[in-house]
């Protein structure tokens, strides 16, 4: 079997360094270019290196580690922590890669930050648009994970209840609690069996996730919580895939807002599926991936 080319590199951004990693021969490539954008904010491009054999027929396929996380990493400047700074990020690297064209993948707060950059920025060159578990309304996200909470035992609901309330997210009660919500709807646990991107030891972005975001997944409290571009999805007019399961935290409603409010799109629903569909059905994450990319190139 032929080995994959990997190249890695780093490119100078606002005076520190973002990391990014390329599978395939990308200055050889006839194909448009698939760059993936990672979720958090802050947890660094890993798990993306399941989607490596996507560049076996010719296709690169670019990751990064966003400014903040990973290879990428960087703490004690809570004032980056915002949109503006990872969208000014995206386009740095589209320029310093030279992708004039690319497909444009995001999941969860990736799928977040193509939101924005398409309607904000209005960029040239992007193909198509794959909206992986991700969201449009920062709020309507917040009120579906507080729907699920409520199918946790009673033990947990309390604990996260009380840790709301009080604002503590330290109590042993509460972070397991917490850790039974993620494994239902998130990923994990993860074994010697699984990839070994999906192990791997992590510089995770803390202070970027709880500055932009918040505590967990269902109180955003930071810089992203009025993040609503609900009512303007009909601004993409490119192709959208929406990729969501059953059981992520992108829940069935999530998905359907933005399918409802976007012009041009398909929906893929995994069943039983969490937020890492990739990773729960990786072999039919990379069949829908090819052959949309396939169908959309020009």
């Amino acid at each position: 079997m032929t080995a994959i080319q990997i190249t890695e590199g780093y490119m100078p951004f606002h005076g520190y360094k973002t990391y990014f990693r390329i599978a395939g021969n990308l200055a050889g490539s006839e194909k448009t270019p698939l760059l993936l954008l990672h979720g958090g904010p802050g947890s660094t491009h890993n798990y993306f290196e399941l989607l490596d054999p996507l560049s076996k027929d010719g296709r690169p396929v670019i990751s990064y580690d966003q400014i903040g996380c990973g290879n990428s990493y960087l703490d004690g400047h809570p004032e980056l922590w915002k949109a503006e700074t990872w969208i000014e990020e995206l386009i740095a690297l589209r320029a310093y890669l030279h992708l004039d064209h690319v497909h444009l993948l995001g999941q969860s707060w990736g799928g977040m930050l193509a939101i924005e950059y398409l309607i904000e920025r209005k960029p040239a060159g992007v193909r198509s648009v794959i909206l992986s578990s991700t969201l449009s309304s920062s709020q309507l996200w917040s009120r579906e994970q507080h729907r699920r909470i409520a199918y946790l035992s009673a033990e947990d609901q309390e604990a996260i209840r009380k840790a709301e309330e009080t604002g503590d997210y330290t109590a042993p009660a509460y972070l397991a609690a917490n850790e039974h919500f993620m494994q239902r709807h998130c990923g994990g646990p993860f074994t010697d069996t699984d990839p070994e991107c999906l192990r791997r030891p992590k510089r995770s972005g803390t202070e970027a996730y709880l500055t932009a975001w918040g505590p967990n997944e269902y109180t955003p409290t930071g810089t992203l919580r009025d993040f609503d571009y609900t009512d303007r999805l009909g601004e993409i007019r490119i192709p959208a895939l929406i990729i969501s399961g059953t059981d992520d935290l992108c829940s069935p409603l999530v998905a359907k807002t933005m399918y409802d409010h976007l012009p041009d799109v398909k929906w893929e629903l995994f069943e039983g599926c969490r937020h890492m569909c990739y990773a729960d059905d990786t072999p039919r994450y990379l069949d829908v991936l090819g052959k949309w990319m396939e169908e959309k190139d020009e």
